[in-house]
C-alpha cells in the first residue's frame, strides 16, 4: 500500500522556524545548501552589473537571493538573481515576488545541477519567465534562454571567452573573462 507524501504549500513554508533556506518544487520541500564563495562572487558581480544597467535605464528592479519567488502555492523558488520590469512591478510585495519575474538567473552548483537545469527551468517555462540565465562556474560557461511560445530557446551562449547578451535587456552583455 503506497503512502502519500506530504505536499508543502507556501503557507506552511512561512511557518518554518529554523534558519535554513528552502524551496518548494511541485509541493516538495527542498533544503538549499549553503553557496560556495565562488558562487557568491559570481552572483555579486552579476547583481552589480545587471542592477547598475537596469537602474541607469530606469527599467525596473533587480533582486538578489534570498528572495522568495512565489509562482504558486506549491512552487516557491529562490533564484540567485531576479529582474522585474517596471511594467510588472505589481508582483513585488514585502514578503517576496508573487508571480513570474521577467528574468531569472541561476548560478549552477554540482549539488543543485538537476534541480536548477531541469526542475526549476521547467517551472520557469511553465509560469512564463521571459528569460533564464544559467551560469556554469565549473565549465566557465553561460547559457541564456528566451521563452518562445511555450518553450525556451537559446538566445546567447558563451564558453570561456567572449560575451553573452540578454535578449530581454537590450544592450546588456557580460564579458566571460571579467565574470570568471
Amino acid at each position: 500500500m503506497a503512502t502519500a507524501t506530504k505536499r508543502w504549500t507556501y503557507e506552511e513554508y512561512l511557518k518554518l522556524e529554523d534558519d535554513k533556506r528552502y524551496e518548494i518544487i511541485r509541493g516538495e520541500l527542498l533544503e538549499m545548501p549553503a553557496p560556495t564563495t565562488t558562487h557568491q562572487r559570481l552572483v555579486g558581480k552579476l547583481f552589480r552589473w545587471m542592477s547598475d544597467f537596469v537602474e541607469s535605464k530606469s527599467l525596473g528592479e533587480v533582486f538578489v537571493s534570498p528572495v522568495d519567488v512565489v509562482l504558486s502555492e506549491e512552487n516557491v523558488l529562490q533564484p540567485d538573481l531576479v529582474y522585474i520590469s517596471k511594467k510588472n512591478s505589481n508582483i513585488i510585495k514585502e514578503r517576496g515576488i508573487f508571480g513570474a519575474p521577467d528574468l531569472v538567473l541561476e548560478v549552477i552548483s554540482p549539488s543543485t545541477l538537476k534541480r536548477d537545469t531541469e526542475d526549476k527551468k521547467s517551472l520557469y517555462r511553465e509560469f512564463g519567465v521571459k528569460e533564464l540565465w544559467l551560469v556554469f562556474p565549473g565549465e566557465i560557461a553561460v547559457e541564456v534562454f528566451s521563452l518562445k511560445s511555450d518553450r525556451f530557446e537559446v538566445c546567447s551562449f558563451g564558453y570561456e571567452k567572449g560575451s553573452v547578451r540578454s535578449c530581454l535587456l537590450k544592450n546588456f552583455e557580460v564579458d566571460l573573462e571579467k565574470l570568471f
